[in-house]
């Protein structure tokens, strides 16, 4: 006697009711396959991204602002900052490096961040096409931004004010590509990455331009070295945007952010420390969605549990007789048992692939941040935990069925019939 092929005759006899009943619990397992996903990948490239940055200094403002647009680069700026003051703090004995970034500009979206070289060793970073810049408006691209913008080593844009995308483009000139950085799973992947100095003399010769003058007649700046490490040498008076800042020593974490916050004009924030704060407010919704996804799951099991009572209360003189063809007992109550454990493990099968499937839409709809940057379709070891758990409810919600199956009394059930 075939017990598989018999559970699976008695499943597909009342496709309706088996098909609501795996459904209602694949969306409870889906709900939770896309939290494990998604909690998985962004806590460990939240942590990737902020891999080496000990303290973030910028204007003063919401610190976790200050964290996202200067780390993550998923938030508008606080504002800016005197480099006189950012160079004062580099000088500090309780600093080892400071990098300077200088954001307003963006092309279709993506951030252009100027910077310099130590940027790009913060991630450690190779290229794998062309060269770092060397000149003013002259960029490097990361990996997800040159794929998606198909843009090539050589090619020329021009940006457009602001860090989203609607905003008037500038004119004045012109980025030239030089490199391509290869894949690193951080957030350069989805920059354009370029000097301090293109930042200040794109926005300077603009605003010349805006006031119906010439733009600056000193073209031989812009054919001259930019900084490669420290901070551009022709900077006084400008502004910077943010400060990523490492530590000399352990000292630095205790005295370096009161220090800069109470005698300065500018703010400091810990991305570790924001960063936890992110996350304890994250789990609340966290929590109210595997609370959902507990409430759909529990529902199933008992749409499971009805489904296969009342299938038994039908299936009694089927049973008996069973029992007359030579099934035992036994045989009877793994029957019951196979049809609740085939039904979950459809619902974990069918919910792992909605949770997947969720999630790559998500990401399709989201060209930019830190979720076009997610993979849907990795599986981790945790969802097979959700299988386990799927196969856990449909045994529970066999048990009863399975009892009354075991105890069906041949003879009581034929002279019924």
């Amino acid at each position: 006697m075939n017990l598989f092929r018999l559970s699976w005759k008695y499943l597909t006899f009342r496709p309706l009711s088996t098909g609501l009943n795996v459904f209602l619990l694949a969306l409870g397992l889906a709900i939770i396959t896309v939290l494990i996903l998604v909690q998985d990948q962004f806590e460990k490239k939240m942590t990737q991204d902020a891999e080496g940055i000990d303290l973030v200094v910028g204007a003063k403002g919401s610190p976790l602002q200050l964290i996202l647009s200067g780390v993550y680069h998923i938030d508008f700026p606080t504002g800016n900052i005197p480099i006189d003051e950012a160079k004062k703090l580099s000088r500090n004995r309780l600093v080892k490096r400071v990098i300077p970034l200088a954001l307003g500009d963006n092309f279709q979206g993506y951030r252009i961040v100027g910077a310099n070289y130590d940027y790009l060793d913060l991630y450690q970073v190779e290229f794998s096409e062309g060269k770092i810049w060397e000149l003013p408006f002259e960029v490097v691209l990361g990996a997800e931004f040159a794929k998606k913008s198909g843009l090539r080593v050589g090619d020329k844009f021009t940006g457009s004010h602001g860090i989203s995308i609607g905003s008037h483009e500038h004119e004045v000139h012109a980025y030239q590509v030089t490199g391509i950085l290869q894949p690193t799973g951080t957030v350069l992947d989805r920059l354009i990455i370029t000097s301090i100095e293109s930042v200040w003399y794109m926005h300077e010769d603009e605003a010349e331009e805006d006031a119906g003058l010439e733009a600056s007649s000193h073209e031989e700046k812009y054919h001259s070295p930019v900084a490669i490490s420290g901070f551009p040498e022709n900077g006084e008076g400008k502004e910077i945007t943010t400060l990523l800042v490492q530590y000399r020593s352990p000292m630095a974490a205790v005295q370096l952010p009161r220090m800069i916050n109470s005698g300065t004009s500018m703010q400091a924030a810990s991305p570790s420390f924001e960063m936890s704060r992110l996350f304890e407010l994250l789990g609340v919704g966290v929590s109210l969605l595997q609370g959902l996804a507990f409430v759909l799951i529990i529902i199933s099991g008992l749409g499971i549990f009805i489904a296969l009572y009342n299938s038994l209360k039908e299936r009694k003189y089927d049973l008996a007789i069973l029992r007359t063809l030579g099934a035992s007992r036994f045989q009877l109550l793994i029957l019951v048992f196979l049809e609740g454990i085939m039904l979950t493990f459809l619902g974990a099968v069918l919910g792992i692939l909605l949770g997947h499937t969720f999630l790559s839409v998500l990401i399709s709809n989201n060209d930019q941040g830190v979720v076009s940057s997610l993979q849907a379709w990795i599986f981790l070891k945790q969802e097979l935990w959700i299988v386990v758990y799927a196969l856990l409810v449909g045994i529970v919600a066999s048990l009863i069925p399975a009892w009354s199956a075991y105890q069906t009394s041949i003879a009581k059930q034929l002279t019924k019939a």
